[in-house]
């Protein structure tokens, strides 16, 4: 199978698997530029309420494709930003699953995800260093609001690799999951996103990642939809909530 982008939507969650297991899940430019479109239709599915981003195997993605960076750098780190600004702009919740290596690019795609959770084992790092690139100021940006500014010129200056018990104290990881334990983990976590509120969802993601300028929209919002009102009954009457709000309209 050529190196792809595969996806599938069950029970409201969609997976997108990152599927290049002859380089260890690495990102060629035909993968980057089938990100953004990708998303876009998934975003527009009112069936899909969660997204989860994981690699073949075990696997997550070692990066871009080495190859891809020998005729052109720029273009492919151009598609690479692309991809994680769509991934990052993506309305609903995302949630990397991560297992074996989360390296460069695959970092960069991870770190563009709402939540991180790992398996044991997994192993971190951001390597432009090794190879005399310019990590992309949106890139750094994102990893120093997850990290903070220490830990993100120890990874960007150095390249070393990270375990995932470091990763899950600096704040990279969100939950670290026993082997075995990551795909059950994820299914339980994911069934619950898409049980709560997407307008609540929504507007915490646009608050959470500095868009506050909204507030009078989201307010607005909440009292044309009914689901605080849905909210408040379903709890009184001990039974699941129905919301109707989704941002795919």
């Amino acid at each position: 199978m050529e190196p792809q982008l595969l996806h599938r939507v069950a029970d409201g969650v969609a997976t997108v698997v990152i599927h290049h297991p002859a380089k260890r899940n690495a990102m060629t430019a035909a993968m980057w530029e089938t990100l953004p479109p990708l998303l876009d239709a998934l975003a527009a599915d009112p069936t899909v309420r969660v997204l989860v981003l994981t690699g073949e195997g075990g696997t997550f993605c070692a990066g871009a494709d080495i190859s891809t960076l020998q005729d052109s750098p720029e273009e492919a780190q151009r598609l690479a930003v692309l991809a994680e600004e769509a991934l990052a702009a993506f309305p609903k919740p995302t949630l990397a699953a991560v297992r074996g290596h989360c390296v460069g690019g695959g970092a960069q795609l991870a770190a563009a995800c709402d939540l991180r959770f790992a398996e044991e084992g997994a192993l971190f790092g951001v390597t432009p260093a090794k190879l005399g690139i310019v990590y992309p100021a949106s890139a750094t940006r994102r990893l120093a609001a997850l990290v903070g500014p220490a830990n993100t010129k120890y990874l960007l200056f150095s390249g070393e690799l990270i375990d995932a018990g470091r990763a899950l104290r600096t704040g990279l990881v969100d939950e670290l999951l026993p082997e075995g334990e990551l795909d059950k983990r994820v299914t339980e976590f994911t069934s619950v996103l898409a049980a709560r509120s997407q307008l609540t969802q929504a507007a915490a993601k646009e608050f959470a990642n500095g868009r506050t300028h909204r507030e009078a929209y989201w307010m607005e919002q909440a009292r044309g939809s009914g689901d605080t009102a849905e909210g408040v009954a379903a709890f009184l009457e001990r039974r699941a909530p129905r919301f109707t709000w989704t941002t795919s309209g």
